[in-house]
């Protein structure tokens, strides 16, 4: 019996997230780690933006690009872990229907934005390094600012028209979401045990794979010119310089990306049971917690304004 999808859309009011469920004990255990990552997570990045905001010293485009990256990056922990965390100590772990959307929304925007910034962080470098005297005349200040804007309105654009297709699906029943939020993959899932949803999980699929791949081979692209570039530098001194920036810049990229592209080239073709959160856990939560160790340990300017800002000499 085929059934109308306007007819039983949205007969599902709230959504149960399971995260990771285990005795109660264990389940405290786990809320203190994560409290802590979140607010050590916070305190990195926010430092490294107020490092940016009141050292002279910073106030150039990758150091802009970078603040504005960690900026971003507290925006996405704020996402997802504030529910995942009152989820720990809650009985019935419920979401509604509006505020899972909503998370969508927001955790797949900001996403987005993270794939634009590593971008344009490494156009950044690649103008820094392969065109050296163009780089004052090309990244100025005001085309920097542009560039952040480009990115933060086009990544809340972009996943629109996903989550508006996400909102028109029939949820007919199941609510149990075998996640610590309400992710596309497992919401597709449920959607597709009402009715077959095939157009919406390619659409989904097609866009983020589409995003996933093309930043990612863009990113990779610049930097192999980079790299290039980098080992015909006479100086030694120089070459580790270049180096030492691009590799923090790479290793940030391979977190970020390995974890994404485990989770959403192909968002509801049921991975392994439970993986699917365990890889998005690396990427939401883990990445944001390493990014200011990454970019603060290998930089000296960073690093000396740092201690200014955390009250050192």
């Amino acid at each position: 019996m085929n059934v109308s999808a306007s007819n039983i859309s949205h007969i599902v009011t709230e959504f149960i997230l399971l995260g990771f469920p285990c005795r109660w004990e264990i389940q405290i255990f786990l809320f203190s780690i994560f409290f802590v990552t979140y607010i050590l997570t916070l305190l990195g990045n926010m430092a490294i933006v107020c490092a940016v905001r009141w050292d002279p010293r910073l106030h150039t485009p990758m150091y802009i690009l970078l603040a504005n990256f960690s900026f971003l990056e507290i925006c996405y922990v704020n996402s997802d872990m504030p529910n995942m965390l009152a989820n720990f100590l809650s009985q019935t772990k419920s979401i509604s229907f509006a505020r899972c959307l909503l998370q969508l929304y927001f955790f797949f925007s900001l996403g987005t934005t993270e794939c634009l910034f590593l971008s344009i962080m490494a156009y950044d470098r690649f103008l820094a390094i392969c065109r050296p005297l163009h780089y004052p005349t090309i990244m100025t200040i005001k085309f920097c600012s542009s560039l952040v804007i480009f990115c933060w309105v086009y990544g809340f654009l972009w996943f629109l028209i996903p989550v508006i297709l996400v909102t028109q699906l029939p949820f007919c029943g199941p609510n149990v979401i075998d996640d610590f939020l309400c992710d596309l993959g497992p919401l597709l899932a449920l959607a597709s045990a009402c009715v077959p949803i095939p157009g919406t999980v390619l659409i989904c699929g097609t866009m983020s794979s589409l995003l996933i791949f093309a930043t990612f081979f863009y990113i990779i692209g610049s930097y192999t010119l980079v790299l290039r570039a980098v080992m015909q530098v006479p100086s030694v001194a120089g070459r580790k310089k270049a180096f030492s920036t691009c590799s923090s810049h790479l290793a940030v990229v391979f977190l970020f990306y390995g974890s994404v592209m485990m989770t959403y080239v192909s968002p509801g073709s049921g991975q392994a049971k439970g993986m699917q959160k365990f890889t998005t856990l690396f990427y939401s939560v883990l990445t944001p917690f390493f990014n200011p160790m990454i970019y603060s340990l290998r930089n000296k300017e960073m690093k000396d304004a740092l201690k200014k800002v955390l009250g050192g000499s």
